[in-house]
């Protein structure tokens, strides 16, 4: 099978997952990132089905599923990125496969439209598992939050703010600062769909990997998992079975610019 794309640090195949991901050999990855489609009838080219029933999009999550732990390293990290809904049934499958569970993270998004006679959706979940202990956990700082008009901190912390680490306060479980990707700098031309911010996937990253290890995506959809791998030095395997075009001329060209972060990894790691 050849790849699309090779660059010094990762892979790109133009396949169906299902093709790809048997071929290569057990406990090889150290994180996956998935994203895939939603199962909404949304239009991804003609290769990809997203209008199945709802036990055909489960038993076709479960076998990717089943593939992408059977690759993982020992301690490495899962993150399974949908919507609520599905998430449910994945996760608790993930369960059934022998994966522990560390987080379930609420990731704002207000994308889409009020539904009638429900609350409105404000949240994508991203699912964290790893394979046994994690082998690599680094922790995360985000700055203080303060008023855009005072530029004061929203929060006292019970009066012991002045005992806080100066870095910022600990990550939590609901990313409520993921920026939309809709400004023509941050994303590609060449694809009209949904495309996930650097933001999100640099802390997918940083949390679960250093330097070197490998990342698999297979979803690839407009190549951010690779962008932010590249830029970050780790290696990785990206699968995508619709146009590869965009993920391509993004990594080559480099014209997509990266959303700003001021996270502060810490240096550490689980063992």
């Amino acid at each position: 099978m050849r790849p699309v794309l090779t660059t010094g640090l990762g892979v790109l195949y133009n396949e169906d997952c299902l093709t790809v991901l048997p071929l290569i050999k057990d406990e090889r990855v150290d994180t996956v990132f998935a994203d895939p489609p939603f199962n909404l009838g949304k239009s991804y080219g003609a290769n990809i089905n997203d209008r199945k029933s709802e036990a055909k999009y489960l038993e076709w999550c479960e076998h990717w599923i089943r593939e992408c732990i059977r690759i993982l390293k020992p301690g490495g990290s899962f993150f399974l990125y949908n919507l609520p809904r599905w998430n449910i049934s994945l996760g608790q499958y993930a369960l059934q496969r022998g994966l522990k569970f560390r987080d379930w993270i609420a990731v704002s998004i207000k994308l889409g439209l009020p539904i009638p006679g429900r609350l409105y959706p404000a949240h994508y979940s991203l699912l964290y598992f790893s394979k046994g202990k994690p082998k690599t956990f680094r922790n995360i700082r985000t700055p203080i939050k303060t008023c855009r008009h005072c530029a004061r901190e929203l929060k006292d912390y019970g009066g012991h703010r002045d005992a806080m680490n100066p870095k910022g306060v600990n990550l939590t479980d609901v990313w409520d600062d993921i920026p939309p990707v809709r400004h023509r700098k941050f994303k590609s031309d060449r694809r009209q769909a949904n495309q996930l911010s650097t933001k999100l996937l640099n802390r997918v990253v940083q949390i679960s990997t250093r330097p070197g290890d490998i990342v698999l995506d297979p979803f690839g959809g407009s190549g951010t998992t690779f962008d932010v791998c590249e830029r970050l030095g780790r290696h990785w395997i990206g699968i995508e079975i619709g146009s590869c075009d965009a993920i391509v001329e993004r990594l080559n060209s480099g014209d997509v610019v990266p959303h700003k972060s001021d996270d502060y990894v810490e240096e550490f790691a689980a063992r």
